[in-house]
């Protein structure tokens, strides 16, 4: 099997968040032909080219950058449902952590809220980052409770990508969090 060159592997109490592979293709497909990511593809009327397309970018953003989204697993399991962590296309002003469930079984388990939270600690101590972002549509309440969760607090002065309305949420470094 090809896999990428090697990549940190995360762990949760109940999650392993490991860099995409090849068999997490028609996961992401299915995903990203619903209607549960129009938040954030940025074609109105999906295809599996544009699919593939996406995909490929989140593989290619770990040999451009050195470090990328992980594909969320559970523990005991290899099946990926969603992806976190950290990403910055080309253009973007800031680096971001972001994230996705692509199975709706897996929504309201907490398990992104405990991915995101390693996937933030592991930007900060392991890549140096000294911020992080999310960019979120102000109308996708399911990520705006999360990154109030991960106490993020709205940024109205930061730059963000793309065209308004975006809301740029500012994450604290971990050990802030934790006060």
């Amino acid at each position: 099997m090809i896999s990428l060159s090697p990549t940190p592997i995360l762990e949760t109490e109940r999650l392993v968040l490991r860099a995409p592979q090849a068999r997490d293709w028609e996961a992401w497909r299915d995903f990203y032909m619903s209607e549960r990511s129009h938040w954030f593809r940025p074609v109105k009327e999906p295809s599996a080219e544009s699919a593939w397309r996406s995909f490929s970018a989140i593989i290619g953003h770990w040999v451009l950058r050195g470090w990328g989204m992980f594909v969320l697993t559970e523990r005991g399991s290899d099946q990926g449902f969603g992806a976190v962590g950290p990403w910055m296309p080309e253009s973007w002003p800031e680096a971001e952590i972001a994230w996705s469930v692509w199975s709706e079984e897996a929504e309201g388990k907490g398990y992104v809220a405990e991915a995101a939270r390693a996937a933030i600690a592991h930007a900060y101590r392991d890549l140096g980052w000294s911020s992080a972002v999310s960019y979120i549509d102000p109308n996708n309440t399911r990520s705006t409770a999360l990154a109030e969760r991960l106490g993020a607090r709205p940024d109205a002065d930061a730059p963000f990508p793309g065209e308004p309305p975006i809301v740029v949420w500012r994450h604290p470094a971990p050990k802030e969090a934790a006060a």
